[in-house]
Parts: C-alpha cells; structure tokens; sequence
C-alpha cells in the first residue's frame, strides 16, 4: 500500500475513530462515509478528467450556433441534471440508514440510561435500579440502549464514536439517543461541544458488558 495512503488511513483507527464501529448505529454512519467518500471521489476524478481534456485538447473552431447548443448543453447538464443526480443518490442513501439510528418504538423497551452533562464531567444514572456513576457508563453489549440526555448548564454533546452518532445535550431539554455494542468491550466518549476551558477533559468511560456481567455490575453498586 502506498505510503501515502498509510499516511492517511492511519487517523480512521484508535478508541474514537468512527470508521472502527462496534455497533449497529455506528456502523450506518460509517458506511454513509465510505458512499459519500467513493461517490465524491469519482465527482473528482470526473471534473480533474475534464479539467485535464480541456487544457490539452486541440482547439477546435465552432459556428455561432455550435458554441450556442454546446453552452446549453454543459449549462443544463453540470448546473441542473448532475447536481439533481448528486442529490437524489445522496438522499436514497442517507434517509434509510438515517431512518435506522432513530429510537424507534420496539416491541420490548430497551434499557434506560440518563446522562447529565457538566462543566466538565458526566453524571450518569439508571433509573430503573436507581444506581449512579461519574464519568463511566456501562451497558449491556448485543441489546438497544436509550440515552436519555440533557445538561445542567451550557450546551454539550454526548459522542461515542464506535457506537452511535453524536448528540446535543440541552439544559431544559431531554434527546435521546439509541446506541448498541455488538460485543462486550471498552470505549471512549467524548463531549463534541465546546464548553469552556474543561472541554477537552471532558472524557467519558464506557464499558459494554455481556449480559449477565451488567446485571451482576447493577446489583453490586445498588446499594452504594
């Protein structure tokens, strides 16, 4: 593989990379990546093929009305009908892979997380058993789970790159977030937005566990 290449696959690995998914939602986001990735790739190879034909091509002498029906012709096709092309394969691809990531209605409820961001550190609950962390999650792997999240003071955004997609937490407002690990596991989540000086420390350890390994974490910190 060329160095090159090397060079800059080496920033799609490691605990945040979004293109290493480990779960159902992630792994839409990634392959809506890699689409829009190959399909503005041929876009490019397209346009610099073109750009390349029309530095080094012999000039040729048009009539009036040739130059004419050759203007309408790059007019209709690279202002109206590409563009309309580009889009329409970008929303056939995006809306069904969108339309997965949603917290939709199933017919067991899935667990229920609530995280509460701080300047600069995650409160995170479980409401069902009334257990309490700082800064770590834990959650059973090959099963939904639904982050409820919100804020107590400014603006944050709750990411965890290998599972889902990011998501604003708001003071005052509860958004919810469907996530899943495909195996038990370790990851790293990290506050997407700006939130002052604390921001970048703001890191949340997220722990997937088999089934069984969670009810036995849930029973012995019930009590604490």
């Amino acid at each position: 593989m060329p160095i090159g290449i090397i060079f800059f696959l080496g920033g799609c690995s490691g605990p945040q990379s979004s293109l290493d998914p480990a779960g159902p939602s992630a792994l839409a986001i990634a392959g809506l990546w890699w689409g829009m990735f190959g399909f503005f790739t041929l876009v490019l190879v397209a346009v610099t093929a073109l750009w390349l034909y029309a530095m080094w091509r012999q000039p040729k002498t048009y009539s009036e009305g040739q130059t004419r029906r050759l203007y309408h012709q790059w007019i209709v096709g690279g202002g109206l009908i590409l563009p309309i092309i580009t889009i329409a394969v970008l929303i056939g691809f995006g809306i069904p892979l969108g339309y997965r990531m949603l917290p939709l209605p199933l017919e067991e409820p899935p667990l229920r997380i609530d995280v509460t961001g701080h300047q600069w550190w995650w409160e995170v609950r479980y409401p069902e058993s009334g257990v309490a962390a700082k800064n770590e999650l834990h959650l059973p792997a090959g099963v939904p789970v639904d982050i409820h999240v919100t804020s107590s003071d400014v603006i944050h955004s709750f990411w965890v790159p290998r599972l889902a997609g990011k998501i604003d937490m708001i003071p005052g407002h509860i958004n919810i977030l469907r996530i899943q690990a495909d195996a038990p596991g370790r990851f790293r989540g990290q506050c997407a937005e700006f939130c002052g000086k604390g921001h970048a420390r703001m890191v949340l350890a997220v722990e997937a566990h088999t089934p069984e390994a969670f009810k036995a974490w849930l029973e012995a910190h019930q009590h604490e």
